[in-house]
């Protein structure tokens, strides 16, 4: 789940410009998703507390949703217009179910598994960041 956090802030600041670009908002939220998820996979590695868990749980829940709609009926405010589907975006929600699944299971085992370095998170997190910017760069449905 530390990792999810990690992958999907990385890909959230990579992304931050492109969807300023569109809507002052919508960057604002991919900054805030991406500043939240650093801070939680920080969290989780210094100490996975239940409160840090269930606070992943609702961001990656919250993140998912709020993709859903965005793809299917648009966010009022953030992105009035339906978002077309990417392939860094299925990913990215494919990670955060991933950590969704994982933080809901050890919250209800109540047991929290030894955290990975920190290093290692920071090193996840600029990776995901720089392939989603290489895959940004490429053509796509934007318009």
């Amino acid at each position: 789940m530390i990792v999810a956090c990690a992958i999907s802030a990385g890909i959230h600041a990579a992304l931050a410009p492109e969807h300023s670009a569109e809507s002052a908002a919508m960057g604002v939220a991919f900054v805030t998703s991406a500043a939240a998820l650093a801070v939680l996979a920080v969290l989780l590695t210094v100490d996975a507390t239940t409160e840090a868990l269930a606070a992943a749980a609702g961001l990656f829940a919250a993140l998912i949703v709020g993709y859903v709609l965005a793809i299917t009926t648009g966010l009022p405010v953030l992105h009035p217009n339906q978002e077309p589907v990417e392939g860094i975006a299925l990913f990215t929600k494919a990670v955060e179910l991933a950590g969704l699944i994982a933080a809901v299971e050890l919250i209800r085992r109540r047991h929290v598994s030894r955290p990975i370095p920190i290093g290692l998170t920071a090193l996840i997190g600029v990776f995901s960041a720089l392939v989603a910017l290489s895959l940004s760069g490429a053509p796509h449905a934007h318009g």
